[in-house]
């Protein structure tokens, strides 16, 4: 009877890549796990059954320098890996082992092994259920067994970690081998950072041996557990449970401050733990995660720049084309003076315009311009700017002065204390506050956003407007979101108010860079008495997907198609509240929508949302970001789904525990609880 070890192991590991390379003592750590696996006295041979990735090259060839084999197979499909090794060598056992425990012990391998020639069973483990430490983990099965999971189970999970499925088959005889004491919360395998260190330190501990029984490991946790204490934190087997895009945004979150660029992107923002965080490929509302499951997006549309849907084939094929022709030269690109006309053609109020590629680089040149027409540096302001110093200095006497701006909790550390009081907040229809303002301090320019969460009363806008007239203070509208929503163009133009200048962003590329800032001459020439310049503010890619999507858009009259999407959404929103007798608001623009559950429990609620719609293929929240892709047929299946997940809601506020309901923790809902 014959018994090959299968020993998995890749280089790319989600959460430590390279792992099985890294070096212990000067050794990969895969050639200690391989040393240490050779004492078994019951197994034949072994062989390292790698992927067909050129990247795991140097994995073979170091497994073969030091005397071991080394197969390669499917990266995703490791139980058809496992069957082709087996295929070729013809072993009577297979030892399944994972490359990540290079503390396994060899007298538990030949402990199983025993245990399955004595019993007469088809498989046998010592992990199910776990007893021994975590990263002891031995399953032996017979052949035959391997050769009926491959033949029988197609399920995803089941081929990605081979024994599920022998597991759950009646079909064989199973034995399980259990630990004297318990000792499944100690965690000795590799899979994060922290679990490297440990591992590390204890073969140092015991170096230059490196054949230590786990006995002596469990006595030296016993005896010195701070060299253990940086991986407590770890749940055994997560990995198993986590999904590729949950396992990048934790390693992302070691080399990125937050994790990712944008805020409202976090996985926190949405179902912490469990977000898929990442996407392969995006097209119309459809998104796919790097584990290739397929979603509906019915939140944020890429934070409501693709209101033309993802993947728009002409607004695509315009940017290969600027590709192809090339993105930059010491020249200008002729198409952001094709962009800058087609802008002003469409706000008459304006002469010139300037580029950017982001809303917050926008918002501060308009400032910047604004502040060196009016000669005067204090701003009133109303609204969410972006993250610059002179926006966020507004909380430098009093750090709540933009919570109702909406992001509450922004501390303005690594602001310069010389600007306090040179921002003052408004709250918008509050025209008295603003006026009040002006009287009481040198205003030279009034920012706001024309409207976000509620509609203008009292003819605001055009007090604002005269106010801004009367002291000769400049007006700056912040389109960034609110622009071509409602209106082609500026949605100040539905409310027949002019700025003296305007922003835009997002919509404007369709998911792809471009911001712009116009307004009237005698402003903006402001803009050679002050320094504002930038490399890449002269690409070609963006003013192209701009052109092509103002194009599209005017064709198309995308901003009646998501407005009256909007509706639909807003009005079944209500009904199935009322339907299940819970109490909502609703506010934002038609095209982006926002609800809040009356209920102390809004943000368990909002949670609910996201957790239950993404079980049923839907990315959703508490906000929808309309695109011209949301068509009737896809509206008809996310009500659909949301009418489950009310009804759940409903149970709550009937009674049921809202815990009950939530598979992991609450979203978080402002800045100062992400980290």
């Amino acid at each position: 009877m014959t018994t090959v070890a299968i020993v998995q192991a890749r280089t790319a590991s989600k959460r430590l890549p390279n792992k099985v390379m890294k070096p212990i003592q000067g050794t990969p750590m895969i050639g200690l796990l391989l040393k240490r696996l050779s004492k078994a006295r019951f197994v034949d041979q072994i062989i390292v059954a790698t992927t067909s990735n050129s990247e795991d090259l140097v994995l073979k060839e170091y497994v073969e320098s030091i005397g071991f084999i080394c197969e390669q197979g499917s990266e995703h499909d490791v139980l058809n890996r496992y069957f082709t090794v087996a295929a070729k060598y013809r072993p009577d056992l297979v030892v399944r082992i994972t490359g990540d425990c290079p503390v396994i012990d060899p007298t538990l391998v030949d402990l199983c092994i025993e245990e399955l020639i004595n019993t007469r069973a088809d498989i046998v483990s010592n992990a199910n259920p776990p007893s021994y430490p975590d990263g002891l983990d031995v399953a032996v099965f017979r052949l035959h067994v391997l050769q009926e999971a491959h033949r029988q189970t197609s399920d995803k999970y089941d081929r990605e970690h081979v024994t599920p499925y022998m597991y759950r088959s009646h079909a064989f005889a199973k034995r399980f081998i259990h630990c004297s004491s318990n000792y499944s919360g100690f965690r000795w395998t590799v899979d994060e950072p922290e679990d490297f260190d440990v591992i590390a330190n204890v073969f140092k501990y015991f170096s230059p041996n490196i054949h230590f029984t786990w006995e002596q490991v469990l006595a030296l946790q016993s005896e010195k557990p701070e060299i253990f204490h940086a991986n407590q934190v770890f749940v055994r087997n997560e990995g198993a449970l986590l999904g590729t895009g949950q396992k990048l945004w934790r390693r992302a979150k070691r080399v990125i401050p937050g994790g990712n660029m944008l805020l409202s992107k976090r996985s926190e923002m949405f179902l912490p733990g469990k977000w898929p965080a990442y996407f392969s490929k995006a097209r119309g509302c459809r998104v796919w995660d790097l584990d290739e499951n397929e979603y509906i997006d019915m939140s944020i549309m890429g934070i409501g720049t693709n209101t033309l849907g993802y993947g728009h084939s002409e607004v695509d094929a315009a940017v290969m084309r600027a590709v192809q022709t090339g993105n930059m030269s010491t020249f200008n690109c002729p198409e952001e003076v094709y962009l800058a006309e087609k802008l002003i053609e469409l706000h008459p109020w304006a002469d010139m315009a300037r580029f950017a590629r982001s809303g917050g680089e926008a918002n501060t040149i308009a400032i910047r311009i604004a502040r060196a027409a009016s000669g005067r540096d204090n701003i009133a302001v109303c609204g969410y700017h972006g993250w610059h110093d002179w926006y966020l200095s507004a909380n430098l006497g009093d750090e709540k002065r933009l919570d109702g701006h909406l992001l509450p909790g922004l501390e303005p550390n690594g602001v310069p204390r010389k600007l306090k009081d040179t921002i003052f907040t408004f709250n918008y229809n509050k025209f008295d506050e603003l006026k009040a303002i002006v009287d009481a301090h040198s205003i030279g320019v009034i920012k706001m956003e024309v409207v976000r969460n509620v509609q203008p009363v009292d003819n605001f806008l055009h007090k604002v407007r005269e106010l801004a007239s009367d002291k000769g203070i400049v007006l700056v509208f912040d389109e960034c979101t609110s622009g071509f929503r409602e209106a082609f163009g500026g949605i100040h133009l539905k409310y027949n108010v002019e700025p003296d200048m305007a922003i835009f962003g997002k919509a404007l590329g369709n998911g792809y860079a471009i911001t712009a800032i116009i307004g009237r001459r005698e402003v903006m020439q402001s803009a050679q008495s002050t320094f504002i310049s930038s490399t890449f503010w002269t690409e070609r890619i963006g003013p192209s997907a701009g052109l092509k999507t103002l194009e599209v858009m005017e064709r198309e009259k995308s901003w009646e198609a998501i407005t009256k999407t909007g509706y639909k959404i807003k009005k079944t929103w209500n009904m199935l509240a009322q339907k299940h007798n819970i109490s909502i608001s609703i506010s934002g623009l038609s095209a982006i929508l926002q609800m809040r559950f009356l209920s102390k429990f809004n943000l368990a609620y909002k949670t609910i949302i996201t957790q239950e719609m993404l079980k049923r293929g839907y990315l959703a929240s508490n906000l929808v970001y309309v695109c011209t892709e949301h068509s009737s047929e896809i509206l008809d299946g996310y009500f659909e789904a949301l009418d489950y997940v009310f009804g759940l809601i409903s149970q709550c506020e009937q009674g049921r525990s809202v815990d009950d309901l939530l598979d992991g923790e609450l979203c978080h809902s402002g800045f100062k609880r992400l980290n």
